[in-house]
């Protein structure tokens, strides 16, 4: 199966359908009358379909096993058409589309099991999806202006050519995907002069978005938190909590972070781990989503 560990756990819904195309009335007047002599067609159709999404994962390969949190399975039935519309909810990392239309063609199934000693003329027909909704696409904005981003890279064996930066490179190519344009990438040694002199400069500069990475640890030379956090306007506790709350249930010590996330004038600022796993992970966190913050601070302006 494809690896879900990275992405986050969010509210995730699909609806699929199925249409069941019957060759007479007298038919239709039998199901609605509850005539069949297999029983109660609607019925027994409805609790296969709810049997069929908690088994996905049991019938296709590649589909994970999840927490179903919702199924509602409904009909709209039309002349001679039955429209099989079920609708999936989970709290998870990964959709319920197969899981709906999964659903969808056993209940079309069962219909056609229980209504072929009545019905020789029995059609299935349009399974597929309606609509989806969950994941980080649908909290991904779109700016009229590209968001502009700097990267800061604190260490002082990396600034002395000891070490080659993973972290601050992992956190550039992340934000790419994102279609975050970063305008300046530089490598500073832990000193907290320089680190406040990065945020100064790029609140100036009104840069949307600066990123720290190092120094966030709890060693005596880890001082960025200390550098940032009096230069603030405002902290955002929220976002921090998000990375360091993802990190956790990946690692346990993700909780000796001291990640920092706030507001320079117009500037969003963050100060992420400078571990390439722990930048990466904080990354994975809070991007797309965390750019709407830019609609809700800039308004118009993109």
């Amino acid at each position: 199966m494809i690896d879900i560990t990275h992405k986050s756990t969010t509210l995730r819904v699909a609806t699929a359908q199925a249409i069941v195309k019957l060759g007479s009335i007298e038919t239709v007047t039998a199901i609605k009358n509850n005539q069949v002599p297999k029983g109660n067609v609607l019925e027994m159709a409805k609790t296969a379909g709810l049997f069929a999404v908690k088994r996905t994962a049991e019938m296709i390969p590649d589909c994970h096993p999840m927490p179903i949190e919702f199924t509602g399975i409904e009909y709209q039935i039309n002349e001679l058409e039955i429209k099989i519309l079920v609708t999936v909810k989970t709290i998870y990392r990964t959709g319920v589309e197969v899981e709906a239309m999964h659903a969808a063609s056993v209940v079309a199934l069962t219909l056609y099991d229980m209504l072929k000693p009545i019905e020789k003329n029995i059609e299935i027909n349009q399974i597929k999806l309606v609509n989806k909704k969950g994941g980080k696409s649908d909290f991904k904005d779109a700016f009229k202006k590209p968001i502009k981003a700097a990267i800061i890279v604190c260490s002082d064996t990396i600034s002395k050519g000891k070490k080659e930066d993973v972290a601050g490179k992992t956190i550039i190519e992340k934000l790419k995907k994102c279609n975050v344009n970063v305008i300046d990438y530089i490598i500073i040694p832990d000193e907290n002069k320089k680190i406040q002199e990065q945020l100064i400069k790029h609140a100036e500069l009104n840069t949307d978005l600066l990123i720290y990475t190092g120094g966030t640890g709890l060693s005596p030379k880890d001082l960025t938190p200390e550098a940032i956090i009096p230069l603030l306007d405002q902290e955002i506790p929220g976002i921090a909590e998000a990375s360091r709350k993802y990190g956790q249930d990946r690692t346990p010590y993700a909780m000796l972070s001291r990640s920092v996330a706030g507001i320079k004038e117009k500037t969003l600022v963050l100060a992420l781990p400078g571990s390439t796993r722990g930048a990466a992970e904080s990354i994975d966190a809070l991007f797309p989503s965390l750019l709407h913050i830019f609609r809700i601070m800039k308004g118009a302006r993109h």
